[in-house]
């Protein structure tokens, strides 16, 4: 087995820490995010005052598809179809708390493709019409209402309200979820998918900024021209496009050295910042949560996976990390079929 250079080191590092080393899905992990996260089928994001919401509810649905756990399924998915699927279409309203319910009615187009994706996956798995139905009709919501067509290409909006602006339209890369993509390209059949997946490959290789040619968080898209927007941080949603790429087998070794680059630089060092600025080169002087870990391990290791090592499932970090850290094991797994 022929490891990347940076690789051995980094996950040395990495288990200084982060105690333990792992790469099987196991369900005592999704067993501990069960515990962790759900309540009747409600996800909860603690680190966000207890709110509910689409990505979550989303990636919920992927993992008790992945774990057959199909009791979880449809106690996750009648929660989520009775206090998200509220809108006029078949989108879902992103977020909801405790307080109010539903405190915003537009929706999250990642959460969309994670539920569409989720339920296709349930269908074929468990034979059952009803997912199929529902499945097909959030895959056309979201050829309808979320795909434009520009300069570039066809691109995805963030959300159905607030993301075509005077100056241009805002953009998020990471909500290209490939594998979503894929599966919905054969689930609902329409060119716009394989638009939609070329235009994101091709802006992956553009967006690239600075020292590391980064792409960030957030882009402007005005004409043919593509500006970072709002902290110009290749962080917290920029971290999931090298695992959306590996997973959905759309990596090459042009997109994904840029990350391997920036993160191999952290090799044998105590810090892997959680964000750096894909303008300045500033970068957080606080370490990234574990699920971070789960996905540069897997770049660094990427074209030879099977010696990808992840750190131990921990869902004390949070919600977010520990989504990143079993959708990272979930990809791995998938990859191996």
């Amino acid at each position: 087995m022929t490891w990347h250079p940076h690789l051995r080191i980094f996950v040395l590092s990495l288990a200084l820490v982060l105690a333990g080393l792992n790469n099987a899905f196991g369900s005592e992990d999704w067993e501990q995010f069960k515990t962790a996260f759900i309540t009747n089928g409600r996800v909860i994001d603690k680190g966000q005052n207890g709110i509910s919401h689409t990505e979550g509810q989303g990636m919920a649905l992927l993992l008790a598809v992945q774990n057959d756990d199909q009791n979880t399924f449809s106690q996750v998915w009648d929660w989520t179809q009775r206090n998200l699927q509220v809108r006029p279409d078949k989108l879902f309203a992103w977020s909801w708390s405790p307080s109010a319910g539903v405190n915003d009615m537009n929706n999250a187009s990642d959460g969309d493709l994670f539920i569409a994706w989720a339920l296709s996956k349930a269908y074929r798995q468990w034979n059952e019409p009803r997912y199929l139905f529902a499945a097909l009709q959030v895959s056309q919501s979201i050829r309808e209402k979320l795909l434009r067509k520009t300069s570039k290409g066809t691109v995805l909006l963030p959300g159905e309200i607030g993301f075509e602006k005077p100056e241009g339209l805002k953009i998020n890369l990471s909500y290209w979820v490939y594998p979503a993509i894929t599966e919905l390209s054969k689930l609902d059949p329409a060119p716009e998918w394989e638009d939609l997946l070329i235009t994101g490959l091709h802006l992956t290789q553009e967006a690239r900024f600075g020292k590391w040619q980064l792409p960030p968080d957030w882009l402007m898209l005005e004409g043919d021209k593509l500006t970072a927007v709002d902290e110009d941080q290749f962080g917290y949603d920029a971290v999931r496009i090298p695992l959306y790429l590996i997973w959905g087998g759309q990596a090459s070794s042009s997109s994904i050295k840029p990350f391997q680059n920036f993160w191999g630089s952290f090799a044998g060092k105590p810090l892997l910042p959680a964000w750096v600025n894909v303008n300045t080169g500033e970068m957080a002087t606080y370490n990234a949560s574990a699920g971070f870990y789960s996905v540069a391990a897997i770049t660094l290791a990427y074209p030879d996976l099977n010696s990808t090592q992840l750190p131990s499932f921990n869902p004390s970090q949070g919600y977010y990390s520990s989504m990143l850290s079993l959708f990272t094991k979930m990809a791995l797994e998938d990859l191996k079929k």
